[in-house]
């Protein structure tokens, strides 16, 4: 961490359940970085995790103790300028407008209070709002180095149609495939927005097929020379906000095994569809010799 500089800062981009929490866990294990979890969710809850555990309420509160942030950026207040579907409400540009300025100031400090209280040289942020990557872009105190997921779509619906699990809301096929559709739209041109030396298109597919590969490429695309980390015992850590897995205090294997695709509907294959093509081309990727080639 460079005194009075930006804070360098891994961003996982894309839609939910799509494996950044997981991603994210694998990072926050490697030396000199730290996963800091949903940072988006740090204004809407007052630095307050939500998640248990007196080692993440004490951490989280010497973070608070450094940051000083607008009182109309609590709570719902930053919703404007990071939720996708407020890009089109055409009176909340007024809003964005007023906001940015101590968005990004509170934001940059944010950032800078996690290195210091972590002692780490890169925060790892899954919040996966493209809009707020795209204001991260713009942030003369974040050192924004992204990384967009994408998990087969087929599984990610699935996965939002599952009743019976604490915490997660469930949605009808037809409402995940819109929101799969604005969330990739969104992001595409952020993630070409971004240089090409920073930032790196990753299948969770291949994430989870071999960890070890995809963590040192993006570490190494950060500037990082961490070691990968034991995949057979990873802390979970104290991120301040993420999935269920970071409710519980243990270690998780990640053990590289292919992961199988969800037999899904025949309607969601059509309706992604183009995706697939768009994907192809995204580069750098994390990808294997086969995506080389086609993007030769």
């Amino acid at each position: 961490m460079s005194e009075g500089g930006p804070t360098k800062a891994i961003y996982v981009m894309g839609a939910g359940h799509s494996g950044s929490t997981i991603l994210g866990m694998t990072l926050g294990n490697c030396d000199g970085v730290f996963f800091a979890g949903e940072i988006a969710r740090w204004l809407r809850y007052d630095g307050k995790p939500r998640l248990p555990g007196d080692e993440r309420a004490e951490f989280w509160r010497g973070v608070r103790a450094g940051v000083e942030v607008p009182e109309e950026l609590l709570g719902h207040g930053a919703r404007a300028l990071e939720q996708s579907s407020a890009a089109f409400r055409p009176l909340s540009r007024i809003r964005q407008r007023r906001l940015r300025a101590g968005y990004r100031r509170a934001t940059a400090d944010i950032f800078a209070s996690i290195a210091r209280e972590a002692g780490a040289s890169i925060v790892v942020d899954t919040s996966h709002f493209p809009r707020r990557a795209r204001e991260l872009q713009d942030n003369d105190g974040v050192e924004l180095y992204l990384v967009y997921v994408v998990r087969d779509a087929q599984s990610v619906i699935a996965s939002y149609g599952r009743e019976g699990v604490a915490h997660k809301q469930t949605w009808k096929m037809s409402t995940a495939n819109a929101y799969l559709w604005l969330t990739y739209a969104l992001s595409l041109p952020v993630f070409r927005r971004q240089p090409r030396e920073r930032r790196l298109f990753v299948r969770h597919e291949d994430f989870v097929a071999e960890p070890d590969r995809v963590v040192e490429q993006i570490l190494r695309m950060a500037g990082s020379e961490a070691p990968v980390p034991d995949l057979g015992a990873l802390r979970t850590g104290l991120a301040f906000q993420g999935n269920r897995l970071l409710r519980t205090e243990q270690t998780i294997s990640l053990r590289g095994r292919p992961e199988r695709p969800q037999r899904g509907s025949r309607v969601t294959a059509l309706v992604q569809l183009p995706w697939r093509g768009v994907f192809a081309r995204l580069r750098p990727t994390t990808g294997g010799t086969r995506d080389a080639e086609r993007g030769a």
